[in-house]
C-alpha cells in the first residue's frame, strides 16, 4: 500500500465473530481487503486553482484525498469535516474574514501542510484561530505553514495525538496582551507534540492546560509574554527549546513529572524558569542568561531533581520560598549572579547530592586537597541579606559601621547565621560548558 495512504484507511480491518471457522475467517480476510482496495482507489489526488470555491473543492472530495492548492490566494474560513490532506504550493495563501476561525477542523486525520494563512477574528472566548482543531478531529498534522496576523495560531482544543511540526507563527502585534491569543493552544489533548517551530508576538508561545504526555521540543520563542505556559499538565517533556526577549521563559504551574531538559532562556525580563507547585520533576542541562529579574523562581514545588543548569548574570540567580522541600540541587554552575541565591524562610537547606555541591562564582575558596571541593561550606546568605528582605528600607544603612560590625560579629560566632541555604561541598570549576551561546 502506499506509505501516504491516510490513516483513516490503514486502520480498516475486518474482526470475525468469536468461534468463526477457519474458512470464514479466510472469506471475511478476503472482504477485507477487497474493501481496502476500494477505499485505496476512491482517495485522488486534487489540484484547486487560486481564486477556486475552497469550501465547495472540500465538500466534493472523498475522505483519504490530497487537494493540493496551487501558488495564488484562496477565501476562508473553511471547515474540513473528513480526512483529507491539504498541500500548499509555496505562496498558497487562505484569507479569512477578520471573523471566527479561517480552519475549523472537526475530522480526524486531517493534515494541512505548507499553507500561508491569515485573517482569523479576534474573540478570545470564541478561540478564533488560523487553525482551530475540534476535539473530533484528533491526529491532525499542522506542518511547515506560515500563520499571520491571527488572534490564535493553532488551537488544540481537545484533539488527541495532533502534532504541529516547523510553523511560523507570529501573532498580532496591535492587541495588548491580556486581549491577544496564544502561538500554539492546547487543552486536553494527551500525545500532542509541537516541534521545531518559530513563534512571536501575542501572549504565550504554547500554552497548555488539562494535558499529560506531551512533547514541545526545538521551538523558538520571542517577543511574548510567557514562552511555555503550562497549567496542569502531566507526565510531560521541554526539551532543547529556546526563548529571548520574553517576559518569562519556562513558567510550569500546578504540574508533576516533568522532564525540563536542555533548554536556553536569554535575556528574558522577568524570570528564565519559574516552578510553581511544580513536583516531581527532572530540571537538567538547562542555560539561563542575562535575565533582567530571576533566573530561577521556586515557589512551593517538591522532590525535584535541579541539576547541571546554568544561571548566569541575573539579578539574583535564585528566589527560594513557599517551604518548597526536598528538592536535590547540585551540578550548578550560578556565575555572575549580582545574588546568587535569595531564600525566604528560616529552615536549613542542604544543596549537595551525594558529595556534591554547586559552582558559585563569588566563592573565594581554596582546595587544598585537590578534590575539587571547596574547603568550607558556601553560605550565599548572612543575617545582613535577611535583615534586608524582611526590613527593605534598612538598605540605607548598607554602607554604616554597624552593618560592618555585625558581618563582622558574625563571622567570628557562626552560630548567628540564619537558617537558609548551604552548600557543604561547593565545587571549584563550573561543571557546565556554554554551548549553544
Amino acid at each position: 500500500m502506499n506509505r501516504e495512504t491516510p490513516k483513516v484507511i490503514r486502520r480498516l480491518q475486518y474482526t470475525p465473530p468469536k468461534g468463526r471457522s477457519r474458512p470464514a475467517l479466510w472469506q471475511g480476510l478476503a472482504f477485507g481487503l477487497i474493501l481496502l482496495s476500494a477505499l485505496s482507489a476512491r482517495a485522488a489526488d486534487h489540484a484547486v486553482a487560486p481564486g477556486a470555491d475552497l469550501q465547495a473543492a472540500i465538500n466534493a472530495a472523498t475522505a483519504g484525498d490530497v487537494l493540493r492548492l496551487r501558488r495564488g490566494t484562496y477565501q476562508g474560513p473553511v471547515v474540513i469535516d473528513r480526512p483529507l490532506f491539504l498541500i500548499g504550493e509555496e505562496g498558497a495563501v487562505v484569507n479569512g474574514t477578520g471573523l471566527g476561525s479561517v480552519f475549523t477542523l472537526t475530522a480526524p486525520d486531517v493534515r494541512i501542510e505548507g499553507l500561508v494563512i491569515t485573517g482569523s477574528g479576534i474573540d478570545v472566548p470564541k478561540m478564533d484561530s488560523a487553525i482551530l482543531v475540534k476535539q473530533t478531529a484528533k491526529r491532525a498534522m499542522i506542518l511547515n505553514n506560515r500563520l499571520r496576523n491571527n488572534l490564535f495560531g493553532v488551537y488544540l482544543h481537545g484533539a488527541d495525538g495532533s502534532q504541529v511540526k516547523n510553523n511560523i507563527i507570529h501573532g498580532r502585534r496591535d492587541l495588548r496582551t491580556a486581549e491577544a491569543g496564544n502561538g500554539v493552544s492546547i487543552w486536553n489533548a494527551p500525545g500532542t507534540k509541537v516541534t521545531g517551530n518559530d513563534i512571536r508576538y501575542g501572549r504565550d508561545g504554547i500554552f497548555v492546560n488539562t494535558s499529560k504526555r506531551n512533547v514541545f521540543q526545538n521551538n523558538r520563542f520571542r517577543d511574548l509574554r510567557f514562552a511555555i505556559h503550562y497549567m496542569y499538565t502531566h507526565d510531560s517533556r521541554i526539551i532543547g527549546n529556546r526563548s529571548q526577549d520574553n517576559h518569562v521563559a519556562w513558567a510550569l504551574m500546578y504540574s508533576d513529572r516533568l522532564e525540563v531538559r536542555d533548554n536556553i532562556s536569554q535575556s528574558d525580563r522577568d524570570h528564565g524558569l519559574l516552578l510553581n507547585y511544580v513536583n516531581n520533576t527532572k530540571i537538567t542541562g538547562n542555560q539561563v542568561r542575562d535575565s533582567q529579574g530571576k533566573c530561577l523562581f521556586i515557589y512551593n514545588a517538591h522532590k525535584n531533581q535541579i541539576a547541571g543548569n546554568l544561571f548566569k548574570g541575573c539579578p539574583i540567580g535564585i528566589h527560594f520560598t513557599a517551604g518548597s522541600e526536598r528538592n536535590d540541587v547540585y551540578d550548578n554552575a550560578f556565575i555572575g549572579n549580582q545574588t546568587q541565591v535569595k531564600y525566604v524562610g528560616t529552615r536549613r537547606v542542604e544543596w549537595t547530592f551525594e558529595g556534591r555541591g554547586n559552582y558559585w562564582s563569588d566563592n573565594a575558596a581554596f582546595d587544598l586537597n585537590g578534590d575539587g571541593l571547596a574547603d568550607r561550606p558556601y553560605r550565599p546568605n548572612d543575617i545582613v541579606d535577611d535583615i534586608l528582605w524582611r526590613y527593605p528600607q534598612a538598605r540605607i544603612l548598607l554602607n554604616s559601621p554597624a552593618i560592618d560590625v555585625l558581618r563582622f560579629a558574625q563571622s567570628k560566632l557562626p552560630a548567628l547565621y540564619p537558617g537558609g541555604v548551604i552548600d557543604t561541598a561547593p565545587l571549584m570549576q563550573s561543571p557546565i560548558s556554554e554551548e549553544g551561546s
